[in-house]
């Protein structure tokens, strides 16, 4: 492979042209200074000096993205150092260059030395990224910047590494792009990695784009609009973009579409605000406008500060988007607002905060999948309202619960309803623009489900749901974790106020718990072994000596008085029934999974005394919060009328159906219930076992 040098004096010169030579850029220098050394002597894969990457990654921000921050450009030219070059720390980066390009290098390097199979590790790289973005979003705005240049030479790269980081970032890296407000990175990542990862459709479209490029229909528009703009005295420049190949991916089906709706874009850049809505004017004069296809995001801005008019027109049987800014309104849709990283203007303030919020979701969160939420955050929006007329923005598909969490996290957490238009609607109600929304609160925290987790679309309203899931969860972990020590130590003949002393603290830091309720939970999910609990204590505080035998065989029993189905969950291979004495639940870190004890799944899986838990439940003090299906099979409507009137306090009829023709004498039909607790249901169950017909049941959690 030959060695390609990099011109570092012609880079010193176009960067002090770009910079100036001013004191506060001292700091970029000497982190070029560094970066040169720490990277002498190493190459890319294309045969380039290693340096010539964060030279470039620095040279991308400020001229594609605005950002002149010396010190972010500092951490720009240093982000591979503390990964890549051994002796290099995050603590020397601090050391020369302060705290602050310390923090945005450290979030920039990636996890190594971690244990798992490879999408185990890829995940944890990608949080450790995003948790660094959480705290600071500089981060993000350099390994964009890197992500970028890699993509405009990653033709050096293996096929198969071509086609996993297109992937990524046609997943990750591109939708973040947008979510950040940065157009023009997001263009021209969507349109590299899609021509990694579809190489032979890309060649196609890109055919149909360039003969879409000299659409005749698209210039007598561009002519017509000149004319019309000279005859009203209005100032413009106006000019076609076709679209690329960014906008013809389907990121729900994953599949590279065929041809869309507008694939061409008018563009008239003028002045000011006001010749804005004058062109406006002019446009829909001239161009008849699709009904309510007018946005007004000057007066609106977009979350990420993006400005302009919009109005789409069918012209000669074809769509075409029209798109009026300022000069200045165009630089930042293309550039985003990061130029005035150190601006304190409300509206940035406010939209740094929800991005940190995001990323606070994307690394702290398993349960959330941070490609949903940051697929949901490049998203179009819908403008909604309060009662007092604040507009609250939200990605499209938010719904009413979104729209309490955005107004105050106390709103979200008590939010039982909304009311729209004097309506009332649900907490999942969709939300469509110009809806004003009163939010019903009931007097306590909410109990949600946890389907509400996958339709909700803002990162905080997910945060608050997955954090309130967790706190259920510990709750019923805690409970069996404590009973099945209580147990084991009786067992064992050990005091259990012994887990009060100094000796319990002992334990506890033994086993990484950090106090009594998290040695419990651990206990509850299954992840510590009793004998080795048991062997400690015995052989450190007991001299190895135990007044009773070691217990084997026999499970630990457990009484619950929840069917919550964020910690247990009864599985569908066998459909245990809660009321019956033969269940058993192996423990998990996401909390119990029950079983009846003859399940021929439960056979098959491997499992230890310390996995597993005899489960009984207190019949009515476990409240049923759903509504319950029962289908009933071959039997008259006359037999069946009669065997519900007849059937057990408790059992509320809500709605019965028929599934199968009324033609038939003896149909299948569907029964509706609510029934208070497991007690009453239990009496239904046996009730209805008595009956001359045969029935069909599995709780609902």
């Amino acid at each position: 492979m030959q060695h390609i040098p990099f011109d570092l004096e012609l880079y010193r010169e176009q960067m002090t042209e770009i910079l100036g030579d001013t004191p506060d850029q001292e700091v970029f220098w000497q982190a070029l200074e560094f970066a040169t050394e720490a990277h002498d002597d190493q190459w890319r894969k294309s045969g380039d000096a290693y340096i010539l990457h964060p030279c470039s990654v620095a040279k991308i921000l400020i001229e594609e993205m605005d950002i002149g921050h010396p010190e972010i450009l500092a951490a720009a030219l240093l982000h591979d150092t503390v990964e890549d070059v051994e002796e290099v720390t995050k603590e020397v980066v601090g050391e020369h260059f302060g705290s602050y390009v310390q923090a945005i290098v450290e979030g920039c390097t990636k996890v190594t030395h971690v244990s798992g199979d490879k999408q185990s590790r890829v995940k944890l790289v990608h949080r450790k990224i995003f948790t660094g973005a959480a705290s600071r979003p500089e981060v993000m705005l350099v390994k964009l910047a890197d992500r970028l240049h890699n993509l405009r030479t990653l033709h050096a790269m293996p096929k198969r590494k071509r086609q996993r980081i297109a992937q990524e970032t046609i997943d990750i890296y591109a939708p973040l792009a947008t979510a950040f407000g940065l157009f023009n990175l997001k263009r021209e990542m969507y349109n590299l990695a899609l021509q990694f990862k579809y190489p032979r459709q890309s060649a196609k479209l890109s055919s149909h784009i360039r003969h879409l490029s000299n659409s005749p229909v698209a210039r007598e528009i561009l002519q017509e609009l000149k004319v019309r703009a000279l005859e009203e005295g209005i100032k413009c420049t106006v000019e076609v973009r076709t679209k690329d190949l960014w906008a013809y991916y389907d990121a729900a089906n994953r599949i590279l579409l065929k041809r869309i709706d507008t694939p061409l874009e008018i563009l008239i850049v003028v002045n000011d605000v006001q010749t804005c809505y004058s062109a406006l004017g002019l446009v829909n004069q001239t161009f008849l406008p699709i009904p309510r296809s007018i946005r007004d995001f000057i007066a609106n801005p977009k979350p990420t500060g993006y400005q302009g008019l919009h109005a789409r027109a069918i012209v000669k049987a074809e769509r075409f988007l029209f798109k009026i800014r300022t000069v200045e309104m165009a630089r930042r849709a293309q550039r985003g607002i990061f130029g005035s990283w150190d601006a304190k203007n409300g509206k940035q303030i406010q939209f740094i905060k929800e991005l940190k919020e995001m990323f606070d979701v994307l690394g702290s969160d398993e349960s959330v999948s941070y490609r949903d939420v940051i697929a949901a955050s490049g998203k179009k929006e819908v403008y909604t309202y309060t009662p007092q007329g604040d507009l609250i923005c939200l990605p499209i598909g938010s719904n009413v619960l979104d729209f309490a969490f955005r107004v105050h996290t106390e709103i979200g957490l008590h939010c039982k309803s909304g009311i729209i238009r004097n309506e009332r609607v649900s907490p999942d109600h969709v939300l469509k623009d110009g809806d004003m929304v009163r939010i019903v609160r009931d007097d306590h925290p909410v109990r949600f489900e946890q389907n509400m987790l996958r339709l909700c679309k803002t990162p905080r309203t997910r945060a608050e749901l997955s954090k309130s899931f967790r706190v259920r969860r510990r709750k019923v972990l805690f409970a069996v974790g404590e009973s099945i020590l209580k147990q084991e130590t009786l067992r064992y003949g050990f005091p259990f106020d012994m887990f009060e002393t100094d000796e319990g603290e002992i334990l506890f830091e033994k086993f990484g718990a950090d106090d009594f309720e998290d040695f419990c939970v651990m206990l509850g999910e299954g992840k510590l072994r009793l004998h080795k609990i048991f062997d400690f204590i015995k052989n450190d505080f007991f001299d190895g000596y135990s007044l009773l035998n070691t217990p084997t065989g026999a499970f630990n029993r457990i009484v619950l008085d929840t069917l919550d189905p964020v910690s247990v969950k009864l599985s569908s291979c066998c459909k245990p029934n809660p009321a019956a004495k033969n269940n058993c639940a192996l423990l998990t870190v996401k909390g119990l999974s029950v079983h009846n004890k003859k399940c021929k799944r439960l056979e098959e899986i491997k499992f230890r005394r310390d996995d597993a838990v005899d489960v009984y439940w207190h019949q009515k003090r476990t409240k049923i919060r759903k509504t319950q299906m029962m289908k009933v099979f071959r039997v008259s409507r006359k037999q069946l009328l009669l065997a519900v009137s007849r059937a057990p306090d408790g059992f509320e009829v809500l709605q019965i159906d028929v599934v199968t023709s009324y033609s038939t004498p003896r149909p299948t039909w569907t029964i509706k219930f609510a029934v208070p607790d497991l007690f009453a249901l239990q009496k239904t169950l046996k009730y209805f076992n008595k009956a001359s017909f045969s029935y069909e049941f599995f709780l609902d959690c």
